[in-house]
């Protein structure tokens, strides 16, 4: 395996591969659910440069996990009619293997880079004039003998997606010309995709199973897909002719995915927070150590789906499991509590 290879994977879109992909990612701007006026901004910005023969301008996907960024890299390639190179921040380890991906691009390909906010500083200088100026430099040689030489490169468009938009230096940030901001998606949208990806995996499904589906997946198309697959296998077994909501809500007791969405690292969490600590605060250090789980796992894909339903809020001082965590859990709010509680709430205070 050459060392390209090793760092990025790349995808041809060659077309009769795109028909016979049973994929339940959409393929085009048209076939995507939800983020309407993203997607008809995109259309605009896509069309414009196949008039101008120009690539597309940098493109920034910032959003929690699961809502399409790298689907959305790999439709804007295809709608561009051109290759996609997809790698991860956190495999590129040298200048070296930066420069490598960038002079492998050809004219108007998409450089699709993942966790883009960890890249090193040392390779956000070296991706400044690559985006501005379609240009690297790279030293050969060492010590006096070392010298600079500059080499162009074909027009490309840098996709980058993050989860973790502050994590970003704004050098790098303001030099995207279309930053997109993915957000959660409804739950008809849910409903939408739900009933597509089981008719794509051969399965017809009631519109009560496709709304059960979408009040539990968290507001994220990644876990429709995940957990409808689960559901199609209790189908199955059970010898269910349709998905329906009986072997919905049976599948989703079994996988213990409660009413709210949450799962058992989500309760876990709570718990956690509200056995051990009082219902806080506690830091997210602490939490980690108690539940096992990895601080940034915990901060990219738990955290926010906690907070956005309402049952953890984050303070200056630590995080706190709300009132609305104690009902939905069946605890009791403990009357020592309230008064912490209440005064989370209150003006001033600092939510973030």
């Amino acid at each position: 395996m050459d060392e390209i290879s090793r760092l990025t994977s790349s995808n041809p879109l060659n077309e009769d591969e795109v028909v016979k992909e049973k994929t339940l990612r959409p393929h085009y701007l048209h076939e995507f659910v939800g983020q309407k006026k993203i997607i008809e901004n995109l259309k605009i910005f896509i069309e414009s440069a196949k008039i101008r023969n120009e690539p597309l301008d940098h493109v920034l996907l910032a959003g929690p996990p699961g809502l399409g960024k790298t689907t959305l890299a790999h439709i804007i390639a295809r709608e561009l009619g051109v290759n996609i190179k997809l790698t991860s921040a956190p495999i590129i380890d040298k200048a070296g293997d930066l420069a490598s991906i960038l002079t492998s691009l050809e004219e108007k390909d998409v450089l699709f880079i993942d966790e883009i906010h960890r890249l090193s500083s040392t390779l956000e200088e070296i991706l400044y004039p690559a985006m501005e100026d379609r240009t690297i430099d790279i030293i050969i040689g060492q010590g006096l003998g070392a010298k600079s030489i500059k080499i162009n490169l074909s027009p490309f468009t840098l996709v980058g997606a993050t989860t973790r938009t502050g994590l970003l230096t704004s050098a790098l940030r303001d030099r995207f010309g279309i930053p997109i901001r993915l957000n959660y998606y409804s739950i008809e949208d849910l409903m939408i995709i739900a009933k597509r990806s089981a008719g794509i995996i051969g399965y017809s499904i009631t519109e009560e199973a496709c709304l059960e589906i979408g009040k539990r997946a968290r507001w994220t198309p990644r876990i429709v897909n995940r957990i409808l697959k689960r559901v199609a296998d209790f189908s199955l077994v059970n010898k269910f002719d349709i998905i329906d909501l009986e072997i919905t809500r049976y599948a989703l007791d079994r996988l213990d995915i409660d009413s709210l969405g949450l799962d058992e690292m989500d309760r876990r969490i709570l718990l956690t927070i509200i056995n051990n600590y009082n219902g806080g605060p506690v830091g997210i250090k602490t939490i980690s150590i108690s539940v096992g789980e990895e601080p940034d796992t915990i901060e990219d894909y738990y955290e926010p789906f906690l907070v956005q339903v309402g049952v953890l809020a984050r303070t200056p001082r630590g995080r706190y499991a709300t009132p609305a965590a104690y009902n939905h859990l069946g605890m009791n709010l403990p009357e020592e509590s309230n008064t912490i509680q209440k005064s989370l709430f209150s003006p001033g205070d600092g939510l973030i």
